[in-house]
């Protein structure tokens, strides 16, 4: 029901999130917040069309939210775990875990196809405190596009200035559709026009992913075959590429803790032996602690 009743987000309604840092530049993860949520459920369910509920299990604290059948008189129900932040801990907690509730019915589920966002140093405001790198640069949507399966399949995004630091290429027919949908700030673009997912992420491979240190080749172009350069059996492939950003998401953990606690470098020298154990340990890590500006 779902699918087909709550409309995809508008670019002003996505915001950036700093993932990965590092001297060569920064990574971007896309996210909502509860108040796009809210909207959403407003306008798809009406403001008496849907309700929210708390409860605390094993101290976690968990939302239900419900919908109302308008054709069965019947409330429907989808549940999800918070996580807390630095500040205002209850807050955060009912926030996260609202969102969250709001993704199982749909919300902003498109953001799971996002492709891996990398800003180049000169792009991304780097400054360097003591050994760690830090930016103070703000990171907008100007404008998304989707496929009729509700898969990103073009994005520019911009700096504080209005300046475009990363835009996921497409070709003149998915242009075209792109510039219609900018107007609009929403909708699922032609699939027919559109690139497939994976095209767009193996163009990403041979620009954003070079400059992030992950050598072209070395992940896996589409499906889940990986191909590595030199026929070479170390490479992750892309949907466990896909998996493994999604738990990284989950959990909070970033990828330089991964890649520092196997002695790695980068997803590129990532054998299969130690992507199982990586991802299994993230599956069994508890979402972390996250910041403020997560939290509604």
């Amino acid at each position: 029901m779902e699918q087909d009743l709550i409309r995809l987000l508008r670019a002003d309604e996505i915001e950036c999130r700093v993932s990965v840092i590092n001297e060569k530049g920064l990574s971007l993860l896309l996210y909502k917040d509860a108040r796009v949520d809210q909207r959403i459920l407003d306008e798809t369910f009406g403001a008496f069309g849907w309700k929210r509920g708390h409860q605390c299990i094993d101290g976690n604290l968990y939302c239900t939210v419900e919908v109302l059948n308008r054709e069965s008189g019947e409330w429907i129900s989808k549940q999800d775990v918070g996580t807390t932040g630095f500040t205002e801990k209850e807050k955060s907690q009912a926030s996260d875990s609202f969102k969250r509730a709001c993704f199982n019915w749909g919300i902003g589920r498109e953001l799971y196809s996002a492709p891996f966002i990398w800003i180049p140093a000169g792009k991304a405001g780097l400054q360097k405190k003591g050994d760690k790198y830090v930016s103070s640069e703000r990171f907008a949507v100007r404008w998304i596009s989707f496929n009729d399966n509700r898969e990103i399949v073009s994005l520019e995004i911009v700096d504080s200035k209005g300046q475009v630091v990363y835009t996921l290429q497409q070709n003149d027919n998915t242009h075209q559709e792109a510039d219609r949908r900018r107007t609009e700030h929403r909708g699922a673009g032609n699939s027919k026009t559109g690139r497939s997912k994976e095209n767009s992420m193996k163009e990403l491979s041979q620009t954003g992913r070079r400059k992030a240190g992950l050598p072209d080749g070395q992940t896996g172009a589409s499906g889940d075959n990986a191909e590595s350069s030199g026929g070479k059996e170390n490479a992750v492939s892309r949907t466990q590429e896909l998996v493994f950003m999604a738990e990284l998401n989950r959990t909070g953990v970033t990828l330089g803790e991964v890649l520092d606690r196997y002695g790695i470098e980068s997803l590129s020298q990532m054998s299969p032996e130690i992507y199982s154990k990586a991802i299994n340990a993230l599956k069994q890590t508890k979402p972390k602690v996250r910041t403020p500006e997560t939290a509604a």
